[in-house]
Order: structure tokens, then sequence, then C-alpha cells
């Protein structure tokens, strides 16, 4: 056959694309990567998706190499998170998809059938800082969402989610810890209310699931709390996996088998998913099957420790910078950073200045907008930062980057939205103005963008992401989110 492009000239043009990326490697991206630090890994997981790259993980009794490998995993996880012969899973393609599960199962276990059958909305409940693949999950499934305000330092109390739990209550939902905040929710407590009440209870370890079992001086939050009924936690952050690979653990069989779907009516093959989607790539599996089988829980707990030293020398060092503060009590290897509000305000650090600056050396920190709750309280902007093992390797340059840069924006001005929103055109403020009229359109959305420096999808997003987050921050939700969607959408549409 002839092709239309050489093999080698596709891959030279992707090694091109891949230039432009953020670094996956070497500790310079604080988020979305979870770099272990060990090319012996990235060898293994690129060996076995290859030896599987054309298995269908849709069906294990026809790829049988599918059913050992999920089983294997989740008896590994299952090991790890505390559960005993009762708790049975699966593994999914990330933690959202983990997410939706345990909260169309608790739906389906909440609704009943027969004479037991309940009608009208079960409600979710949750902190305000669950995690956003919750609110994707009540938007899929028809529930309703009750978050509950946190404390300054991203903390519930206990009572205040024991307080809204009712009959309606089809799952509530902790976190360990949360992400935006790194704060451990009150399992315990939740839990043992949860349990007494009929309600099921979701404990979120998307991000700690891996990591907190090694971790000093944790709550307990995982299977050995009564009253846990499920838990998430992904393969591919701390256990270092490549994306996509997650668990969703239910206790009790019944439970879980309400997970699944499955339909004989049609005229095709027997339709068995107990997962969203059907056919998938057996290539994440693999990997995460090899690397747990290479490191075992003692190489766990060896990298484990490696990010806690250093998020114990990144918490010393952002401590003694004047002007900045790390948010709340955090658990596990994670730190959100705020505006130290309490010093004079020309020696205030801006914590999105700040994490724009640190960026000009060369890392990439991730920036949160503020968040005024229900109660009318608000959530101060912060900068995310999540320490993986290969942090390490770079302490010593990141601290000075993250000290030269506050340096640097110490004492300058947040961004203000209302001078920035007072800049565009009539037309734009006059839609800005009127969160209620009818859905935007996508020119008149694209219109928007350009007006707020947003327009091209070739020009990418700005070198500075503050002003970006102040405009979230500042602007009414349903009217940002449809204004991002525009942006992520035409990031991918075809040329004209």
């Amino acid at each position: 056959m002839k092709f239309d492009h050489q093999p080698a000239d596709i891959l030279e043009r992707l090694s091109a694309l891949r230039e432009a990326d953020a670094p996956t490697h070497g500790g310079r991206v604080l988020s979305y990567v979870y770099d272990s630090g060990l090319a012996e890994l990235d060898e293994l997981a690129a060996s076995a998706i290859r030896a599987v790259q054309p298995v269908n993980g849709l069906d294990p009794t026809t790829f049988t190499s599918v059913a050992v490998m999920e089983r294997e995993v989740l008896g590994f996880a299952r090991d790890l998170l505390g559960g005993d012969e009762d708790v049975v899973g699966t593994v999914t393609t990330g933690g959202t998809e983990s997410c939706l599960l345990a909260v169309k199962t608790a739906r389906d276990v909440w609704r009943g059938s027969g004479s037991s059958a309940r009608t009208g909305t079960p409600r979710l409940l949750a902190p305000v800082t669950v995690h956003a693949a919750f609110q994707k999950a009540v938007h899929y499934f028809g529930l309703e969402l009750d978050l509950v305000p946190v404390g300054p330092g991203g903390d519930v109390a206990a009572s205040d989610l024991i307080a809204r739990m009712g009959d309606d209550v089809a799952l509530v939902v902790v976190s360990a810890p949360s992400y935006a905040h790194a704060a451990m929710d009150p399992v315990v407590e939740v839990a043992a209310a949860a349990a007494e009440r009929g309600i099921a209870c979701h404990v979120d370890a998307c991000i700690g699931g891996w990591v907190l079992p090694f971790w000093e001086d944790v709550e307990p939050w995982n299977f050995e709390v009564p009253g846990v009924t499920s838990i998430s936690a992904d393969l591919h952050k701390f256990g270092y996996s490549p994306k996509g690979a997650s668990v969703i653990l239910q206790r009790g069989r019944d439970r879980q088998r309400t997970q699944y779907f499955a339909t004989t009516q049609w005229p095709g093959y027997p339709i068995v998913n107990p997962t969203i989607l059907g056919s998938k790539s057996a290539g994440p599996l693999a990997a995460a099957w090899a690397i747990i089988h290479a490191l075992g829980t003692n190489g766990l707990a060896e990298l484990s420790q490696s990010c806690a030293r250093s998020t114990r020398s990144l918490r010393d060092v952002i401590g003694g910078i004047e002007g900045l503060r790390v948010v709340g009590n955090p658990v596990g290897p994670l730190l959100a950073i705020a505006t130290d509000e309490s010093v004079a305000p020309e020696r205030r650090v801006d914590a999105h200045h700040w994490a724009d600056q640190v960026r000009e050396h060369g890392f990439l920190l991730q920036l949160q907008p503020s968040l005024v709750q229900s109660d009318g309280s608000v959530l101060p902007a912060t900068t995310h930062l999540t320490i993986t093992p290969v942090t390490a390797n770079v302490i010593d340059e990141l601290s000075a980057a993250l000290v030269a840069a506050a340096d640097e924006v110490r004492g300058v001005a947040p961004i203000s939205a209302e001078a920035l929103l007072a800049t565009l055109p009539a037309e734009a403020l006059a839609a800005l103005g009127n969160p209620d009229a009818a859905p935007l359109d996508s020119a008149t959305a694209a219109g928007l963008l350009g007006a707020l420096g947003l327009g091209a999808a070739t020009e990418g997003l700005p070198e500075r992401m503050a002003p970006l987050l102040a405009l979230i921050a500042a602007m009414p939700a349903p009217l940002t989110e449809r204004l991002l969607i525009e942006l992520l959408a035409r990031l991918i549409e075809p040329e004209a």
C-alpha cells in the first residue's frame, strides 16, 4: 500500500507538536502529571501497552488476559485500601468515570425496585470542595446537588454534613483529601452517621488512594471505617501508571452489580458493561498491572516517602515567604497557597501573579479561582502544587524559583476584574450584564472571547493567567462556563 505520508514524516511532525506541550517529566509541572522519576517504569508501561495494543477490553471472556490483569489490580487495591473479601470493584478509565459510577450505583440503589421503589429526585450531599466530577455525575444522572460550605482552610464540619442528611440523600461524598486544598474530610463521623440513616457514603480518594496508606498522621478514611460503601482511587496519579486508569471499589457484591448495564434485547451480541465505556483499550490496565507488580507496596511506600520529604521542604520554603501562606492543614503531597492578607498590602504576594511569575523561572503551577459559597463566605484565590517523587530532583531549583518569583511580584496589586470588564465594548458589557438572557450562540460567544482577548484558537491561551482567572471569578458562573466551552471547542475545530 502507498501511504499518503511516510511513517517517519508523521512521527517527525508528532515530535514537533509534542515540543509545544508542557513537559511531562522532570518535575517542571506541578499538576496533571505524576512522574515517578523512574525511567524503567515508563519503559515497562510502554512495553505492556504495546503487548495489548490490539486487545479490546470490552470482552474479558474473549481476551482472558483482561480478566486476569483486572482481577489482580483490584486485589492489590482492595488490600491497600483496607477492604475484605466483601469488597469488589472495577478498573475504569479515570477518576471521573469512577466517580460517575459511584453516583450511578447509589442512585439506582436508592431508587430500588418493586414494592420498595422510590420516586422523586435523589440528592447528592457533599462539601463544596468535592471534585467537580460529582457535579458532572449529578448532571448526567439527574440528581440534586447539595453542597455544604467549608471553612477558610477547606475543612468541612461533620455536623454540617450530618445535619443535611435525609431520606432523599442517595449518596454522601467525602474526600481523602480534597484536590483544591488537600483537606481531609471527616470520614469516620460522616460514614457512621450515614450508616445509621441507611445512606451510602463514598470516599473520593482519587488523588490520595495510592499515597495516603503510606502517609503519617492520617485520620482513618478507607474500608476499615464502618459505613464507607465505596472508594475511588486513581492508578494514573500516585499509582504512576499512564492515563487513564482508576479503580472504583464497592462494599457488597449486590451493590456493585447495580453498577452494571446489561442487555440482550437487540439482535447483536449480549452487552454486559461494568463501566460507561464499552470497547476500550486494554493498554492503561496492562500498564497499571505491570507497574503495581514492579513496585509492590514497598516501592509505593518509598515513592510516597519521597513525596512527603519534598512536601515538607516546600511547605517550609513557602512558610518563609512573606506575603504568602499555606491554606489550612493539607494532608498528602498537595499544597494550596494563598495571599497572606495579614501583612501590609505592599508586602503581600498575589497568589496568581506569583504563579505566573514562577512560570518565568521554568515551573508551571496551577491557578485556582476564588469561590463565593452559598453562605456568602469566600474561598480565596489560590495556587495549587502537586508534589511527586521527581520533585526531589529539582527541589533546590524549585525552592529558589518560588522565593525569587515572590520577590519579583511582592506588592503588585491583584488583577481587578472590574477594571478589565470596563475596557470591553458596550455590546460585550451588555451581554455580560445579562446572565439570564437566552443561551449564547457560538458566534456571539466567540465574539465575547475575542473582546476578552481570547479570540483565535491558533493564538492559544495568554502567557499570564492571572487576568483570566480574575474574570472567571468575577463573571456569572453560567456565562463563564459557556465561554470556556466555546474556547475549548474552538481549539479543536478543523481549520477553515
